[in-house]
């Protein structure tokens, strides 16, 4: 059971907190589960990519297991973490832009994490947005924020859809979600089965829109497609009743591609074949770990995803789920390191904005945590 917990809460989920503690934690927090396995499968049952109740990867285990040396591993590495996994001074942030300024023709601003705005031919697209305190079904426990978010929600400017990746706490939560159908008149795009999450939290159907791998999505000139990534789903004690995705943003002219949570996969190529090469790949670069290999990126193979999916000169890769929540034993800055040796290696331009910060095709290299 400890090991579990300890895999589990390295992955980042509410899921992955095991044990009597969370669940006196979760009292009085029973909505932020969302809807229950029944209530999704309706739907699930659809979807080609659902088998025997529950959704799967289109690539079998790499082979690496969670067996009890990995076991011991990963409670070795995330007991000696301690002061590494922290910035070592307050982490900067990018002051809010004044006005609002017309969106760009390919660029990406990000909030934290893999939350992220993405701009392409004049269209806003916002990305996982997750501006809670903790990636956690309960506000007195969990992964918390090593910096407050950039910019607060009322603030933003109005968008013409956000997109979701899956559904693990520190890529959807109930209080943003909540506050942006207030807020915001745009339509929630979603991988099949987490529009019954929305539904349970009050967000009406005619503002959700649920995607298979490959389906698409189209709003005026922009296109969104849901295309495969190499994860899992859950809230608490089950798993894969969602459908997980990666996000095609393409619009008349210009492309971003939105890796929000994998592990490497050969989808990657056959995403770029078919709809790259993209402008700005966005993509995970953190919380990995050998115990997560098939499931979380680490900056190598975020590189290559991005070789597979840009062209090397053109193309732009903007590194997220990194530098704002703890979910992995390594050092707080070593994503971005190995980062700029893989890129550096292989001749990838990358642009790595401070949190609030807009970057684009044109951005310069900034390693701004090295403080």
């Amino acid at each position: 059971m400890l090991a579990r917990a300890a895999l589990r809460l390295g992955v980042g989920t509410a899921s992955l907190v095991a044990g009597g503690w969370v669940l006196r934690a979760l009292q009085g927090t029973p909505a932020s589960l969302g809807a229950a396995p029944a209530e999704i499968a309706p739907v699930a049952r659809r979807s080609p990519n659902y088998r025997d109740g529950k959704f799967v990867n289109l690539e079998p285990p790499s082979g690496i297991t969670m067996d009890r040396e990995m076991q011991r591993m990963l409670l070795r590495d995330l007991a000696n973490m301690r002061a590494l996994g922290k910035p070592p001074k307050p982490i900067p942030l990018a002051a809010p832009p004044a006005g609002d300024p017309a969106p760009a023709q390919a660029a990406a601003r990000w909030y934290g994490h893999s939350s992220a705005l993405i701009e392409v031919d004049g269209y806003r697209v916002l990305a996982d947005p997750v501006w809670s305190r903790r990636c956690s079904p309960s506000r007195a426990v969990g992964p918390e924020r090593k910096h407050v978010v950039p910019v607060p929600l009322e603030a933003r400017p109005a968008v013409d859809a956000v997109i979701i990746s899956h559904d693990h706490y520190d890529h959807l939560d109930i209080d943003t979600v909540v506050a942006l159908a207030r807020s915001q008149r745009a339509p929630f795009v979603v991988p099949v089965g987490i529009g019954a999450h929305l539904r349970k939290w009050g967000i009406p159907g005619s503002r959700i829109v649920e995607l298979d791998w490959y389906e698409s999505h189209t709003i005026g000139e922009l296109t969104l497609v849901c295309t495969p990534a190499r994860h899992f789903s859950g809230r608490l004690f089950t798993r894969d009743t969602t459908l997980w995705a990666s996000w095609v943003i393409k619009g008349a002219t210009h492309s971003a591609f939105f890796g929000g949570d994998t592990g490497y996969t050969k989808s990657f190529a056959e995403i770029g074949a078919e709809f790259g090469p993209f402008d700005l790949t966005v993509l995970p670069i953190g919380a990995y770990h050998p115990a997560f290999a098939d499931i979380h990126m680490n900056p190598e193979d975020a590189v290559r995803a991005h070789l597979d999916l840009a062209d090397r000169q053109a193309g732009v890769m903007v590194p997220i789920h990194w530098a704002t929540f703890r979910l992995a034993p390594h050092p707080w800055a070593e994503p971005a390191e190995r980062l700029v040796t893989a890129a550096e290696a292989e001749g990838v331009r990358i642009a790595v904005p401070i949190p609030g910060a807009q970057v684009d095709v044109e951005s310069d290299f900034d390693p701004w945590w090295r403080m």
